[in-house]
């Protein structure tokens, strides 16, 4: 089992802290095996394995339901002291209350409690009622390139070469565990995709047009880096003879969002300092989510670039937002605290420098800014403005870049 010491280190942070530890995000990204480390980890720092619970609440063990009374009372029958009891619930969400008796566990017994989960169940309004303030919300995405190469290491590969992989092949740990081609990458990540769709959305919202719904996914996919609205997606269906609320595109938006396949970025006004609630873009979990469903095309790398960058950021902490300077774009502001940077993405520079310089050196305040790209030559400062290679930037070890 290759460690993920992100992971591993936050849950350090908050051990023993009394909050449930909330892990989430999509299908195979790696939630139960950070639980498998965890535990690990706990009986390394002495903890008693007997004082571990570890249950896994998958649908198929769990057919015929569960009550959050029987999850209790189950849990409780396995306390057996006054010592402390880890609790290690995954895919908590298949039980129906589940908030209920994991509020219980930590209120009535001396327990510390992690859960994990992939859809909207785990993070619906019941947790504002009965968890409110006694959680912490934990995002698990798939590798970052660093882990990615970890994962690699016994490849031979160079970075380099690593790293155009990472981008065509992405980052689900059940893929880079292997030596799979990349059809057999794409096979795996279409399954890992139709159960998120299918489990997680088309079944739980009773979607009974599964063709348009995964037409409005693929013009989702199509148009990563791109902002629109729904009312342009309505006008795309329209325009290829279907017909869809602007309503039902708001509805499948959010529930992709809650399943974890999509991630919404909001624009910022850098001029009026506020959050805008129109022409957002989406990002994908994975990279790897667009090309099993429309393959890879090398023409449109510089999206997904977008894309990786995005959660990179994200992994790090920052808020990230798409930044509107009057009537230029930036790819993104991220925000952290009092630290503020600005990031412009692009694939070669000699070709878009005077662009992507230009629309940074109008913002005058004096946070850093970057651009981050493939071009093999790219390095150095621009007028103030650091150029990083795409592999510099993922690999930056202090988890800062500046």
């Amino acid at each position: 089992m290759i460690i993920r010491p992100y992971y591993i280190d936050t849950l350090k942070t908050y051990r023993n802290v009394p909050l449930v530890k909330i892990l989430a995000g999509i299908r195979r990204c790696g939630k139960s095996t950070i639980l498998e480390m965890l535990r690990e980890d706990l009986i390394k720092s002495g903890v008693d394995d007997n004082h571990i619970i570890v249950m896994r609440f998958t649908s198929e063990d769990y057919e015929d339901g569960m009550t959050d009374k029987e999850m209790y009372q189950g849990i409780k029958e396995k306390i057996i002291d006054d010592e402390c009891y880890y609790l290690l619930l995954d895919e908590v969400q298949e039980v129906a209350g589940w908030e209920k008796a994991v509020n219980s566990l930590l209120e009535n017994l001396n327990t510390d409690i992690y859960v994990t989960g992939s859809n909207s169940k785990l993070l619906s309004s019941e947790i504002s009622t009965y968890l409110t303030g006694r959680y912490i919300s934990i995002p698990v995405f798939t590798l970052s390139f660093a882990e990615y190469m970890e994962f690699k290491k016994n490849s031979g590969h160079s970075v380099k070469e690593l790293l155009y992989e990472y981008i065509r092949l992405g980052g689900f740990p059940v893929t880079a565990i292997g030596s799979f081609d990349e059809r057999t990458v794409y096979q795996i990540v279409e399954g890992i995709y139709h159960s998120a769709i299918t489990n997680d959305i088309t079944k739980r919202h009773n979607i009974t047009n599964y063709e348009l719904f995964n037409r409005v996914v693929k013009y989702i996919a199509e148009n990563v880096g791109k902002t629109f609205s729904a009312n342009a997606i309505v006008k795309f269906l329209k325009s290829e003879g279907r017909s869809l609320s602007v309503e039902s595109v708001y509805n499948y938006l959010e529930w992709l969002e809650k399943a974890f396949v999509i991630y919404r970025c909001q624009r910022y006004d850098l001029q009026g300092k506020s959050v805008l609630k129109t022409q957002e873009k989406f990002y994908l979990a994975d990279a790897s989510l667009k090309y099993c469903v429309m393959g890879f095309n090398p023409k449109a790398v510089t999206a997904m670039l977008e894309n990786i960058v995005y959660f990179e950021l994200r992994r790090r902490g920052y808020q990230v937002y798409i930044g509107k300077n009057e009537k230029k774009e930036i790819d993104f502001v991220a925000v952290q605290r009092d630290e503020r940077i600005y990031v412009q993405v692009c694939r070669s520079l000699p070709e878009e420098s005077d662009r992507e310089v230009a629309n940074l050196l109008e913002i005058k305040d004096h946070y850093p800014k970057y651009i981050v790209t493939l071009d093999e030559l790219a390095s150095g400062n621009i007028n103030g403005i650091k150029i990083l290679h795409l592999s510099d930037f993922l690999l930056e070890t202090t988890g800062r870049l500046c």
